[in-house]
């Protein structure tokens, strides 16, 4: 029987990982750090441009080139969103974590007095960041808004190699981030 069901059994559990809400009017919008493809970027870039917030936050560790932060924020610039405010947040090297990241960039919101924002960060990485954030920045409203992923979809990561890596490694993180402190 579960044979007869495992694709209604792999969807529900890749769609577990998933927490997407609709973006919202914020203070700004908030684009996480380690995404090689710059889906991440280019959504909130969207969003801006659309109206849902006044700048970006742009955050991410270092990079071949000096920061991932600023690589984004090129890219995004490339593609056609260079008239947009974009706020580049350089992550400390021990803090290159979802949790690290909440920590650290949710003492510069605070100070800037920013008290809404639209998190934005992979599809399958939405309930994850959403806990960590929440957990870490209890005083802050946060909309999650997920971008796609070109190797993972609630309905078919197991179909290819990188989804089936993306699911398990997204699935053992967030084990890993409910054990933490």
């Amino acid at each position: 029987m579960a044979y007869l069901l495992r694709a209604q059994i792999l969807t529900a559990a890749g769609g577990m990982l998933v927490k997407e809400q609709a973006p919202a009017k914020a203070d700004a919008i908030v684009v996480l750090g380690g995404d090689g493809f710059g889906t991440r970027i280019l959504k909130a870039s969207e969003l801006a441009k659309q109206g849902y917030a006044p700048v970006v936050w742009v955050s991410g560790g270092v990079s071949l080139l000096g920061n991932e932060a600023a690589d984004h924020i090129k890219y995004a610039n490339d593609h056609g969103f260079s008239g947009l405010s974009y706020h580049p947040i350089a992550l400390p090297a021990e803090d290159d974590s979802t949790v690290g990241e909440a920590a650290f960039m949710g003492k510069d919101l605070k100070a800037a007095g920013i008290k809404s924002i639209d998190l934005v960060t992979s599809n399958y990485h939405t309930r994850r960041a959403d806990y960590l954030w929440h957990k870490e920045n209890p005083w802050l409203q946060i909309t999650v808004v997920g971008a796609s992923d070109r190797y993972f979809t609630p309905d078919g990561w197991w179909k290819t190699r990188e989804g089936q890596k993306t699911f398990l490694l997204e699935w053992l993180k967030t084990f890993a981030s409910h054990l933490g402190k």
